[in-house]
């Protein structure tokens, strides 16, 4: 609508006479005016909604990103869900940009570093399209991010390094994917993390998802929420069952593994490049506090020791409550064995004084008798 009529205008003024702009300073305000509305409007997808500061394209049936030329360089929101995207172009000059909404599409491949130049992206959301893996480069430079949502994709790993610069982000939702085990390792950044959503995978709850347990629990420990449960499809045993109610006991036994593996392969360095966390990683809430705790750049200590000593915490509050429950069923014993041996001894001393008294009056009682057998013997003898 602009176009037509700013358009027009501007060539008026500009074939005027120079003298007669001179003379008419409203007319030069108002030629700026125009020509900055000439900017906004062009610097916006034909298709899209555009303002100062947003830029909405939701539902349009895009099938590409629209042109950077054609983007707003002061847009802080972008809004492409709802349309046939299958991949991502450049967000060089969006450096303004805090809401990036890139739900329902059809994105299944995302490059490394897409996202670099977005420093100050506060919300990114990838929900509901078709991503099987995400590149452990693919969130670099996103230092300002507080949420993101991964859901409802088709995810069967968090890959070690992807979330190592969030440290800032505090929702977080892989909810919906196929998702088998995580590592604690990968999520150890994410310091400020207040809320997590982990429903709707296919969990299973055994010694690969031991590790990520533990850091549940310390999670909920620092008062921070879970959203949904982890609910464990396998083994069977444990189906429908959350993993946070499912005693730490009955993941003994891969200690047990642990130190059968070590016995029979000897000690491991690292195994798998990135599997396990380093034994001196000094970033996330079970590093080392202290040097002592901190091997030697030469001694070759078994990834399954570190991770041990990282669960400490967790370890020695059940070690604490154990000691205590244990103590107090000791102590009753004690006290019923106590009373038993006093009962006892109290029993015997009784019984004692009562054969003795028994024993002083047998004589008497046998002198009557002999006294009393004459006397029956004539009875018996007159009868």
């Amino acid at each position: 609508m602009y176009n037509d009529f700013t358009g027009r205008l501007v060539s008026a003024l500009l074939t005027s006479d120079p003298f007669s702009l001179r003379l008419s300073p409203v007319l030069l305000c108002l030629l700026c005016v125009l020509s900055s509305l000439v900017d906004l409007t062009t610097a916006c997808p034909p298709t899209c909604f555009c303002n100062a500061t947003d830029v909405d394209c939701s539902g349009r049936g895009l099938l590409s990103m629209p042109a950077l030329t054609h983007l707003p360089v002061s847009a802080r929101t972008l809004l492409l869900p709802n349309n046939h995207l299958s991949s991502l172009g450049s967000f060089a000059n969006l450096t303004s940009l805090e809401r990036l909404d890139l739900s329902n599409n059809y994105l299944d491949n995302l490059p490394p570093a897409l996202f670099k130049d977005l420093g100050n992206l506060s919300d990114l959301t990838l929900h509901n399209n078709s991503l099987r893996a995400l590149d452990r480069d693919l969130f670099q430079g996103l230092v300002g991010l507080r949420k993101l949502d991964v859901s409802l994709n088709g995810l069967s790993d968090i890959p070690l390094g992807l979330l190592d610069e969030l440290q800032g982000l505090t929702w977080l939702s892989v909810a919906g994917n196929r998702l088998h085990a995580l590592e604690r390792a990968a999520f150890e950044p994410l310091a400020n993390l207040q809320s997590l959503q982990l429903g709707a995978n296919p969990w299973e709850c055994d010694c690969n998802l031991r590790d990520f347990k533990h850091w549940m629990e310390w999670l909920l420990y620092r008062g921070e929420r879970l959203k949904d449960g982890v609910e464990c499809t396998l083994p069977k045993d444990l189906r429908g069952r959350d993993i946070r109610g499912v005693p730490v006991e009955m993941f003994n036994y891969c200690l047990q593994l642990d130190d059968e593996n070590r016995g029979g392969g000897g000690p491991r360095s690292g195994g798998k490049e990135g599997s396990s966390p380093p034994c001196g990683r000094t970033t996330g809430p079970g590093a080392p506090t202290s040097e002592s705790e901190v091997p030697a750049a030469g001694d070759l200590v078994p990834v399954p020791d570190c991770v041990r000593r990282r669960y400490q915490p967790v370890s020695v509050r059940r070690a604490i409550g154990t000691v205590v429950i244990a103590g107090v069923v000791c102590g009753i014993v004690c006290i019923m064995m106590v009373g038993a041996a006093a009962y006892g001894c109290i029993y015997a001393s009784l019984m004692a004084k009562y054969q003795r008294e028994l024993k002083k009056r047998q004589p008497l009682m046998g002198d009557g008798e002999g006294d009393a057998d004459p006397e029956d013997k004539q009875i018996s003898s007159v009868a």
